[in-house]
């Protein structure tokens, strides 16, 4: 038996089927109608609307047969799929193409065959709708482009359909990001309004007097620590965007990212003490990287800021810092942890897990999604692994400093 070759396009080709989710469902009603009137068009016993997969032939509908698929090595709309164009068989064991196909020797017993080739926008074949018959025969002028003119419809149904899909994805997206913004301006208006009644109140009791210099000296102190709230808010909120809009300042240069996790522990340590819980860190004495120290140390800072906030009294944080096989910082909780359903959004914009809000944990929604955005500007990566219950591993990855060279 003669094999068909592959069309030149072979892999774009797979690539399209796959993109279109084309294979997902065996037969459907609309494909199944096409097969049906091309069998009728054409009066012959069998039809198929005919998806050439890697290794096998797909009907999308089928008319004449009861199976849905069949292999690559019958040779029909294989061979029309290479050639691009209709193809009539008027008989079969005539052909030495064909007649020592499967299914001209075997059952169904196929003497005649008419395809037309599947051509989608992109100029790439996905299939072919055809039609069989057992006796031989030839096929009008007329039948020949009713056949062609199925074919476009089935390609049409297919990328119609994928469209349709699409915009459902992007109309579900749209309704998210919808929800994300009218619960960033919930979360923005607490995380505001909350330290400027803070910061009226204490003021107003400083203008009305009589208070003792170490009262005075204790009000101005929680001012001050709500002003820094409001700036800390601003400059995250600002960041973001510059992330976004790509204009951020960027200077890498050599690191030591050792170091930098000294610092941002050392920082840490007053606010984990206070929740009662245990940090630690194991790092190398040194360890060379190429990073914008400053992005680095904001990374770790909300790093270890969400560790502590999402971390019950009494828990444990932990910081370890390898340069193998590549330079990474690894924060680890023994905190609430995240749901599996939420892992894919928590680096999305403004996300907030129900988590936070239930445990009325603060926060923006907006720190993890500047840390993804500072380790993609780097050229490194971050991954999340969590589990309900058992805490949070957070994982971030830097390129290595480029040799010194030498004296």
């Amino acid at each position: 038996m003669a094999q068909a070759p592959a069309p030149d396009d072979e892999a774009a080709r797979l690539r399209e089927l796959d993109e279109l989710g084309a294979l997902e469902v065996i037969v459907e009603p609309v494909f199944q109608a096409i097969a049906s009137l091309a069998s009728q068009i054409c009066r012959t016993p069998i039809a198929l609307v005919n998806l050439l997969g890697r290794d096998r032939q797909y009907f999308k509908g089928h008319i004449g047969v009861s199976s849905v698929s069949m292999d690559r090595r019958v040779t029909f709309c294989p061979y029309t799929a290479t050639t691009r164009q209709t193809l009539e068989v008027p008989d079969a064991l005539a052909d030495p193409r064909f007649r020592d196909d499967p299914i001209v020797t075997g059952d169904p017993y196929v003497r005649f065959y008419a395809g037309a080739p599947m051509v989608n926008s992109r100029d790439v074949v996905l299939g072919v709708v055809c039609v069989f018959d057992h006796r031989p025969r030839r096929l009008a002028a007329e039948h020949l482009r009713a056949l062609e003119t199925l074919a476009l419809c089935a390609v049409g149904m297919l990328e119609l359909r994928h469209h349709a899909r699409q915009a459902e994805r992007v109309m579900a997206r749209l309704r998210e990001l919808e929800e994300l913004k009218h619960q960033f301006l919930r979360t923005v208006n607490h995380e505001l309004r909350t330290p400027l009644t803070s910061i009226r109140s204490y003021l107003q009791l400083l203008q009305e007097g009589g208070l003792d210099p170490e009262t005075e000296q204790r009000f101005m102190q929680v001012i001050e620590r709500n002003g820094d709230r409001i700036l800390d808010l601003v400059d995250g909120l600002l960041l973001m965007a510059s992330l976004n809009a790509r204009t951020a300042i960027f200077h890498p240069a050599r690191t030591d990212l050792a170091e930098l996790a000294r610092q941002a522990v050392a920082e840490a340590t007053a606010k984990a003490w206070g929740s009662d819980q245990s940090l630690t860190l194991d790092a190398p004495e040194r360890l060379d990287v190429l990073a914008d120290a400053g992005r680095i140390r904001h990374v770790m800072a909300q790093l270890l800021d969400n560790a502590i906030k999402f971390t019950p009294s009494g828990g444990r944080v932990t910081v370890t810092v390898t340069g193998d096989p590549v330079p990474a910082v690894e924060v680890r909780d023994t905190g609430i942890g995240i749901e599996p359903d939420q892992l894919e959004h928590v680096f999305d914009d403004f996300y907030r897990a129900p988590q936070a809000e239930y445990h009325a944990i603060g926060g923006t929604g907006i720190g993890l999604s500047i840390v993804q955005k500072v380790m993609r500007m780097h050229g490194g990566s971050v991954r999340i692994v969590s589990r309900p219950g058992e805490g949070a591993s957070v994982r971030f990855t830097l390129p290595a400093a480029p040799s010194a060279p030498p004296p």
